[in-house]
């Protein structure tokens, strides 16, 4: 089974963050897709989600997930001592979301947004995004 990571195609923070799922994700359980792709809008539209939804979101086992639990969740399928951070879901999400909504709004001021150029993933990592 897979998962399918959504990120904000125009966000450094964003694709940082995917390139560090990646590194840590050696079984290959997630798929990716930028929000503003043709996947990932249809995606958007399954889960009657917003068009301009500004937040991570995973899509797993048919549920989808955002924000702070999206995060969490990943975590649950990284290597290391990264799955340990799923222990964090017990916080009530309006905590968890507070300190995920500052981050988001202020990616952009912090990281920047993506030029033109961007990373060519190998052959294995490329055939991973949808």
């Amino acid at each position: 089974m897979t998962a399918i990571v959504l990120f904000d195609g125009d966000c450094n923070f964003c694709d940082a963050s995917v390139q560090f799922i990646i590194q840590r994700d050696t079984n290959g359980y997630f798929n990716y897709a930028s929000l503003q792709s043709d996947v990932g809008q249809k995606l958007l539209k399954e889960h009657n989600m917003p068009e301009d939804l500004d937040s991570f979101m995973l899509v797993e086992d048919g549920q989808a997930y955002t924000k702070s639990a999206a995060a969490l969740r990943i975590t649950r399928h990284l290597d290391g001592a990264w799955k340990l951070l799923y222990a964090l879901i017990v916080l009530p999400a309006p905590l968890r979301n507070f300190v995920y909504d500052y981050i988001a709004a202020n990616r952009y001021k912090w990281f920047g947004k993506k030029d033109d150029h961007c990373m060519l993933p190998s052959p294995e990592v490329r055939q991973r995004f949808l």
